[in-house]
């Protein structure tokens, strides 16, 4: 089906009521209500931290005066939703991998009286808004050209290491669901051999998660400053370390930013090669986007490109950072949207 149809097949089956959408991180809940094909509104964040459940959290998003508002303007009850969640989604019970909500789809489904509810992963998500972003939402980083109908990578750090990708498949695209943020880390220059013996210490597994996430900078940075005997805090929060750095307040957080970008350049570029990526490879997550100019000038297209015999092969490839604001709502909306349409042929 072409994605003209599929909007009009959009238009005829959800146009009546909202359609409640959610993207669940390990820190915050994104959540929206989309009114008509890809148009969303009362966009809410909500602090995963404040709510014991799942379901609290959509209860109070729904009481929200925005929302209500919104629904006094397009009524009708709402009856299908999506939610894109920052873990594997494999069978009926949801267990979080970086916070503690775990539930049932078909009891929350049942709890909130809704007639759908698709639970997905959140960069399955977020690799199936990736055809769907304008030259606007996105900025590239290097050089390469995008090869049209190829495979698309994504990689994302956040809270974890999102990875995933999708195939095309005719006039449709085949989301990929993997969890390679958990394959094991390779240092590739002899300072990351030197921080990777240190955290081996602690960390018998470093997975590319480990290194390249929120976490990932915290340990970065508290390794060099025990390394470097520095007499400044020893431990900072991770958003802390982006802003000294963008800031160059501290030469400890400039470092820890490079090695981050510079990591991140080698697992891009494996991904890449893994799957063929010749339509690119997008960069989302919360971290690299607020990193602007010093992401762009570090070494991670050097080291995206740094593979050897194939470092022609990669040079072609663009990476391109994701500058949209909720793109992860525009995936979940397009999978939902096709599940609808599906049930009404």
């Amino acid at each position: 089906m072409s994605d003209e149809k599929l909007v009009q097949e959009l238009r005829n089956v959800s146009a009546l009521a909202p359609r409640l959408l959610a993207d669940v991180g390990g820190t915050n809940a994104r959540f929206a209500l989309e009114v008509r094909p890809h148009c969303f509104e009362a966009v809410s964040v909500l602090a995963c931290n404040a709510y014991p459940d799942i379901y609290s959290a959509i209860c109070a998003y729904l009481e929200n005066a925005a929302v209500r508002a919104v629904l006094a303007l397009h009524p009708g009850v709402i009856e299908h939703a999506a939610i894109a969640i920052a873990n594997p989604v494999d069978g009926d019970l949801v267990t979080m991998t970086n916070h503690h909500w775990t539930f049932s789809v078909e009891s929350l489904r049942h709890a909130l009286e809704l007639k759908t509810l698709l639970v997905v992963n959140d960069f399955t998500a977020l690799a199936m808004a990736l055809p769907h972003l304008s030259g606007a939402q996105r900025q590239q980083i290097g050089e390469g050209v995008t090869q049209a109908n190829r495979v698309i990578g994504l990689i994302g750090p956040g809270t974890g290491l999102g990875v995933s990708g999708i195939i095309p498949a005719g006039a449709h695209w085949v989301p990929l669901s993997s969890e390679g943020g958990h394959v094991t880390f390779a240092p590739a220059s002899l300072a990351e051999l030197e921080l990777m013996e240190k955290i081996w210490v602690d960390y018998p597994h470093i997975s590319a998660e480990r290194l390249i996430s929120g976490m990932g900078l915290e340990l970065i940075y508290q390794t060099l400053m025990r390394s470097a005997r520095d007499v400044g805090e020893d431990q900072l929060p991770a958003a802390e370390i982006t802003r000294r750095a963008l800031s160059g307040d501290c030469g400890v957080c400039i470092d820890t930013v490079s090695h981050f970008c510079a990591m991140l350049g080698t697992v891009a570029g494996n991904l890449a090669l893994t799957l063929g990526a010749t339509g690119g490879i997008y960069i989302g997550g919360g971290i690299v986007p607020r990193l602007g100019q010093l992401f762009a000038e570090s070494a991670f297209r050097q080291r995206f490109e740094a593979k050897g015999r194939f470092a022609d092969y990669l040079a072609n490839i663009p990476t391109y950072v994701i500058t949209a604001q909720y793109p992860a709502f525009l995936g979940v909306s397009v999978i939902l949207s096709e599940k609808l349409a599906a049930a009404h042929p």
